[in-house]
This record gives structure tokens, C-alpha cells and sequence, in this order.
């Protein structure tokens, strides 16, 4: 697949190809196998967990929650970091969540995203993440 390939090299195919179906196969680039929601769901059965605790634990209204594993809404980039808190996710499993749920990954170039990676790698809690984030003038998860 193409994860082993440089963005440089994919970069120059993709000027290259006369077709984008024909970068597309040679390349091998597909569309995730199962759509976010059924992922979300994968995740929750691996970890031996019930969506509902993990939208408690997300601090996520309980019927959007319920949308999101639903599948009848998408997530905001700040939902799919608040999932990644509500499942107990590593680093790589949020950036993992990020991808699947075709957001940005978390970038520790950029403030807000460094202190929500420390807070992944340290297990903090959302509700002490919120308080991080506030206490650094920083906007908190699912908030203006």
C-alpha cells in the first residue's frame, strides 16, 4: 500500500498520471474498508466497552453520541478527539481514530494539539483536558 511510499514520490506519480483512475490503481489508493461508525463500533467491542460509557466518558451529548455510532452524523475533529479520550486511546489510536474519521491528525507543532497529545500520553482525563486547555487560553474540545 501506499503507506510506505514518500508524500514526495506519491506527489510526483499524481503530476505524472494521465488519469486520476490510473494513479488511483497504480498506486493502489482505496477508500477505508468500513465507514467510521462500524470502526467506532469495532473499537468500542475490542476494548470491551458500551457506546454509552464511551460517550459519557467522551463528554458527548448522549443522543449525538448516539448519531455518531449510528453512523447519521460525522464527527467534528474535536468529537473524534473526545472518542479517542472516551476510549481510553493511546496516541497512535487517536491519530488512527483522526484518520478514519478523515480529520487532521494531531500536529505538536501547534499548541492546542501538543497539549492534547501530553494529555493522551499521560491518560488524563477529559474533564482535566478541558481544564488544561482553559487554563492555557486554549479552545477546549467541542468548544468556540
Amino acid at each position: 500500500m501506499t503507506n510506505d511510499i514518500s508524500t514526495s514520490i506519491l506527489f510526483q506519480r499524481l503530476k505524472e498520471a494521465g488519469s486520476f483512475e490510473q494513479y488511483q490503481q497504480e498506486n493502489r489508493i482505496s477508500p477505508f474498508s468500513s465507514p467510521f461508525h462500524i470502526y467506532l463500533s469495532d473499537l468500542c467491542a475490542a476494548k470491551s466497552m458500551i457506546p454509552e460509557r464511551v460517550i459519557k466518558m467522551a463528554l458527548i451529548d448522549r443522543t449525538y453520541g448516539h448519531q455518531l455510532f449510528n453512523g447519521t452524523r460525522k464527527p467534528s475533529r474535536d468529537k473524534a478527539i473526545q472518542l479517542a479520550f472516551g476510549l481510553g486511546l493511546d496516541i497512535d489510536g487517536a491519530q488512527k481514530l483522526l484518520e478514519r474519521a478523515q480529520k487532521s491528525k494531531l500536529y505538536p507543532k501547534i499548541k492546542r494539539d501538543a497539549a492534547i497529545l501530553y494529555c493522551l500520553y499521560h491518560k488524563i482525563n477529559l474533564i482535566e483536558v478541558q481544564d488544561m486547555l482553559s487554563e492555557l487560553g486554549l479552545t477546549v474540545l467541542g468548544g468556540y
